[in-house]
């Protein structure tokens, strides 16, 4: 590839069928134009501008300890439940999972012990002064969805944590195995980050953002997107609310 142009326009990446993501696609942008009468600078937005943002977990939602969470605990999780996550959460990327894979395929021991763990899809931002770690939001599911059998199969694994929907392959290796996929909410990673108590690397430290880490988590708020058997919510959702509209004679305009 010798030359790209690129035609910026607001929408998602994932709604073009070609799209060019020079950094990650939650990074905001900035505009300016440079006439050659000196550097650009730019004054931070005050926080005093934005509104005071609150959140309780809603009194239905169901709270899991997943520092004994159990095989059992996880059949029980139906699509689009909210969860309350408390205790240790692993973390893990593409890089960290294709060396488990490798590891695995060679016959080697892996450094961490993922026995009835919950992974999460994470790549956390260092920390800044007082932090325990910087923004850490989900990144998409999908790009692990080649992994999950081998995870699922292979290390004990039993949950994982990202964004946005599972392929089939992912799906039905969920349901083979009895696990579950839940998703964070996306967009929203320093929030996020406000439930992680403590954050320390278990393995692949060479891997920087991408390395294994162990959070402790406290209330982390997520929703069950794929149930133990293999019920997925971003198909069952909008078929009941195709089902509603229908009966509520919600009137529906193409655009």
């Amino acid at each position: 590839m010798l030359d790209v142009k690129i035609l910026s326009y607001p929408t998602h990446a994932a709604n073009k069928p070609i799209a060019m993501i020079p950094n990650c696609a939650a990074t905001r942008h900035i505009h300016f134009a440079l006439d050659g009468s000196g550097p650009a600078e730019f004054e931070a937005p005050s926080l005093e501008d934005w509104p005071k943002v609150t959140w309780t977990p809603a009194a239905d939602a169901r709270r899991v300890n997943l520092d004994a969470l159990t095989r059992t605990q996880v059949a029980a999780w139906k699509p689009g439940e909210t969860l309350l996550l408390s205790g240790k959460l692993l973390t893990g990327r593409d890089a960290a999972h294709k060396r488990i894979q490798d590891m695995l395929d060679q016959g080697q021991k892996l450094p961490v012990d993922f026995t009835n763990r919950v992974i999460y899809y994470v790549g956390p931002v260092d920390p800044v002064g007082s932090e325990v770690v910087g923004p850490a939001g989900p990144t998409t599911a999908t790009r692990m969805d080649k992994f999950v059998e081998t995870m699922l199969a292979k290390t004990g694994l039993i949950a994982m944590v990202g964004k946005g929907e599972r392929g089939p392959v992912a799906i039905e290796a969920i349901r083979k195995h009895k696990a579950a996929s839940l998703v964070a909410v996306g967009g929203a990673a320093y929030l996020v980050a406000k439930a992680i108590r403590k954050s320390r690397v278990l393995a692949f430290a060479d891997l920087g953002m991408e390395a294994i880490y162990e959070f402790e988590v406290k209330d982390m708020p997520v929703t069950v997107a794929v149930d133990a058997n293999g019920a997925s919510v971003h198909q069952t959702g909008p078929a009941d609310w195709r089902k509603k509209i229908v009966e509520l004679k919600i009137p529906v305009h193409a655009a």
